[in-house]
């Protein structure tokens, strides 16, 4: 299957990636323009496409581009965007082909008025429910798992657009957390386990909804509380209500937000990201020493870990490979030297610094491992004598199927490898990785209490906390989009 344009994006095309950031905007003139700044501060969530919907009372307006934020800063489409309430949309697509069609929010016209969505997360049910739907006479314009929730809502048999709404998600299953605009009101909700993020704040008499609280500071917005796993919020002219639609259930948020996903300067679920991940570093580091002479992280997925490693191990800690951020993704080369060259347009090892010493390399994560063999050969080319590599997370054996873009399983390197093949692989003289249990001491927390695990960690266990109904059924798992292979 097709997803689109494949890049060579060295030392991010191995990564996960968060498929999008969500905000949202109610009873502020500004509302496109703060929904703007609220996108750009949560830039790293997507960089495919974005978009916003606002209402002006009468009427919506929408504007989706490809690409980044910064295609909204114009007066031109400001101006367009009219309205005090407005939700919006980056993405980085886990599901549905890179096209404009499925750049979020979508909005459909259904018997209530307009109604208008956005979604981050993936909803494990959703070709299951689409080949219903079809069945049944709805006609999809995209291929966004996000498209069967306004279906859903538009066949409810309820009267008012939240009890459709209610009715909706009580039929999907997976990981989400959804804004959502009406004539009425703005409408937050996160899914019963709470695994993908949304938080609430107020900026003068304007609420707003986000992914991280990373997009209230950019606009100068009080932040409030985390929206609960399975709380939805209705937010209109009357204030704010809280509604509570689900069954309780564990709380399973996702983990990989503390150790790479989340701008280190937001806060979820009550913890600071950028602490989070120093104190990641400093249990690996009583976990795995290494007998080294510094410690170098690789940029910047790894800086905090590396911090923490670093503070704990009573080691120096260097920037040893510095990161060119002027450098956006590249397109494939039709040489595999012009793809090397590519490598080092993005990062660069120190020499000068790396030169006849021991090196601790921090990395937040091992994928398919072809990152970190570059890593290393970089490393040791600049005269490395010996590279010890560290990993801030468990090995990743498993896929995601909660709105992060995941390999396929075979193409998982910890999935197929022991440590020491892993090792050989990637070419250090030692690996090791942070283990489950010490990752969950890193947050504060057991792993498990009342036999249920506090965190969705299923990348690293396999333990999915909701059904697959769409894996199971042998659906396509649609996961891959720009992590093809690209070497």
């Amino acid at each position: 299957m097709s997803h689109g344009p494949v890049y060579a994006t060295p030392f991010d095309d191995d990564k996960l990636h968060e498929e999008c950031a969500l905000f949202g905007v109610f009873g502020h003139a500004e509302a496109a323009a703060l929904t703007v700044l609220g996108l750009h501060a949560q830039q790293h969530r997507g960089q495919e496409a974005a978009g916003i919907v606002t209402f002006d009372g009468a009427r919506f307006h929408s504007e989706r581009r490809m690409g980044l934020v910064d295609n909204f800063n114009s007066e031109s489409i400001l101006g367009h965007l009219k309205g005090d309430a407005a939700i919006g949309h980056t993405r980085y697509a886990t599901t549905g082909d890179t096209i404009l069609r499925n750049v979020q929010p979508l909005f459909g016209e259904l018997a209530t008025g307009g109604f208008a969505v956005a979604h981050n997360g993936n909803l494990t049910n959703a070709e299951t429910l689409k080949r219903e739907l079809v069945q049944s006479g709805s006609i999809f314009q995209s291929t966004s798992d996000t498209e069967t929730v306004i279906h859903l809502v538009a066949t409810s048999k309820s009267g008012p657009v939240l009890e459709r709404l209610t009715d909706a998600l009580r039929m999907i299953e997976g990981a989400y957390s959804i804004c959502a605009l009406t004539p009425e009101g703005m409408v937050g909700v996160r899914d019963p386990l709470g695994v993908r993020p949304l938080v609430l704040g107020r900026l003068q008499d304007a609420y707003i909804l986000a992914s991280e609280t990373v997009a209230f500071d950019i606009i100068g917005a009080k932040f409030i509380r985390d929206i609960e796993p399975g709380e939805l919020v209705f937010i209109s002219k009357n204030g704010i209500e809280s509604f509570r639609p689900f069954k309780p259930a564990p709380h399973r948020f996702c983990v990989f937000e503390y150790v790479y996903f989340a701008r280190p300067d937001s806060t979820l679920d009550g913890r600071g990201v950028y602490a989070a991940r120093k104190r990641i570093g400093e249990v690996l580091a009583r976990e795995a020493p290494a007998d080294a002479d510094l410690v170098i992280p690789v940029p910047d997925s790894g800086n905090r870990a590396a911090i923490g490693f670093a503070q704990a191990s009573g080691l120096p800690f260097e920037l040893g490979i510095i990161r060119n951020h002027y450098v956006g993704r590249t397109f494939i080369q039709p040489k595999q030297e012009i793809r090397d060259f590519s490598v080092k347009m993005k990062h660069n090892a120190n020499s000068a610094l790396i030169r006849g010493k021991r090196v601790v390399l921090v990395d937040d994560s091992i994928v398919r491992g072809t990152t970190s063999v570059k890593i290393v050969e970089m490393v040791r080319e600049a005269g490395a004598l010996e590279v010890h590599m560290r990993i801030a997370s468990p090995p990743t054996t498993h896929s995601c199927f909660y709105g992060v873009d995941t390999p396929e399983r075979s193409k998982l390197l910890a999935a197929n490898h022991d440590l020491e093949a892993m090792r050989q692989f990637i070419g250090a003289d030692t690996l090791a990785f942070i283990s489950i249990d010490g990752l969950y001491q890193a947050m504060g927390e057991e792993r498990r209490f009342n036999d249920a695990p506090q965190f969705c960690d299923a990348c690293f266990t396999g333990d999915y906390p909701t059904v697959l109904t769409d894996q199971d059924q042998g659906a396509s798992p649609r996961q891959l989009s720009l992590l093809a292979e690209s070497a």
